[in-house]
């Protein structure tokens, strides 16, 4: 009597289904990079010089300003001027800290587009603007206060139209900052690139009669100053509009194309 082996079956494995990592929102590298601007020493710094810079400023409008000229538009418009001087470089060291630090590499790696990390990048300076127009106009509320306190007008009168006038120049000063940062990608040529190009620009227009013309379209020590006046006309809109395309939307463009484009290592 022969016996027949019954076939036996090796249990098989499959292999579990490959799930996609879902990549992070905008919303989310946003407050990665919300997170490092103060991350840094400098970025810390250059934060908080901004702030006691505005401070310092409303201070000195109280000894300063005759009693009837202490308004909360006199404590508003000082402080808007070196706030947005150095607001940029925040731009900029958010930007080029990646490749001057060799961050990139992991950056990267973790978000391999590209674009989302610079539009992330753009939109945590664009509210870092916005927050230095809420600090601007703490201070100014704060010095028209202190001015009433101490006898002088503490008026509240003026041109509510300054506070969106502000934002806008604040968020002109920190792209402009950001696109020289992603037009050169390293932080000192960046710096004295956006600190100098402009300045250079300002002066030969005052010394050549024949770019005057071209000056009031495309500097924008020129077509940012209505911005602290009493009213902005369709013209000087215009004119603005001309100089952010040149100075901003162009290096920002190009800059975004060379950051695309450039080998990570």
């Amino acid at each position: 009597m022969t016996m027949t082996a019954e076939p036996t079956t090796e249990p098989t494995t499959e292999a579990a289904p490959r799930v996609a990592a879902a990549r992070p929102s905008i919303a989310r590298l946003t407050s990665i990079e919300l997170r490092k601007l103060t991350d840094t020493r400098a970025g810390r710094w250059l934060l908080a010089t901004i702030g006691l810079i505005a401070v310092a400023i409303a201070v000195v409008q109280l000894f300063v300003l005759d009693d009837a000229e202490q308004t909360f538009t006199s404590f508003l418009s000082p402080s808007l001027l070196p706030v947005g001087l150095l607001l940029p470089v925040v731009g900029i060291l958010s930007i080029t800290s990646e490749w001057t630090q060799r961050t990139a590499l992991t950056t990267y790696a973790l978000v391999p587009h590209r674009e989302r990390v610079v539009l992330a990048k753009l939109a945590a300076v664009v509210l870092a603007a916005v927050a230095s127009v809420l600090v601007s106009l703490a201070v100014a509320a704060a010095g028209t206060l202190a001015a009433k306190a101490t006898g002088g007008a503490g008026s509240w009168d003026g041109e509510w139209a300054l506070v969106l006038n502000a934002v806008v120049f604040q968020l002109v000063n920190v792209l402009m900052g950001a696109a020289f940062g992603l037009l050169l990608l390293n932080t000192p040529l960046a710096i004295v690139g956006y600190l100098l190009l402009p300045t250079v620009w300002s002066i030969l227009a005052a010394m050549i009669s024949a770019l005057q013309g071209p000056a009031n379209w495309l500097d924008t020590s020129v077509t940012m100053e209505p911005l602290f006046g009493n009213e902005m006309t369709a013209g000087q809109w215009g004119r603005l509009a001309v100089s952010v395309l040149v100075w901003v939307a162009v290096p920002l463009v190009a800059g975004l194309l060379r950051t695309l484009r450039r080998e990570v290592s």
